[in-house]
């Protein structure tokens, strides 16, 4: 078991060392773009007659996706990932089982049910 326990810590790991590496990848990317759109515009005066200054729209846009990508790693996978999905759920069956057992006891106190029949009701 401790052993299922370790891989399963590791996989963990190793996926959030993934995203994290895809979103540093990213905002590299984005630098490197950000530049090769200035050049674009400004140097070369691609669309500049039509457009303007386009490139300052195209990296505030790019650097909103890379906002939303950054969101996605550091504030949503951490609270709403998995992990929160899981005690969420356990949370939830455990509020179940008790309404459930509460229910049990007051069919049982008013004769209802036989308390041999509680064992029936939980199992199923």
């Amino acid at each position: 078991m401790k052993n299922q326990e370790q891989h399963e810590a590791y996989e963990k790991a190793r996926k959030r060392i993934q995203q994290k590496k895809h979103l540093y990848w990213h905002f590299v990317f984005f630098l490197v773009g950000s530049v090769f759109l200035i050049i674009l515009n400004v140097l070369l005066k691609v669309g500049e007659e039509r457009f303007g200054d386009w490139f300052v729209w195209a990296i505030l846009i790019w650097l909103f996706f890379w906002a939303l990508h950054f969101a996605n790693i550091f504030v949503f996978k951490r609270f709403f990932g998995k992990d929160w999905e899981r005690i969420e759920t356990d949370k939830l069956i455990e509020k179940h089982i008790e309404k459930v057992q509460k229910l049990e006891k007051k069919l049982i106190d008013k004769g209802v049910i036989s308390p041999d029949s509680e064992k029936n009701i939980l199992d199923n």
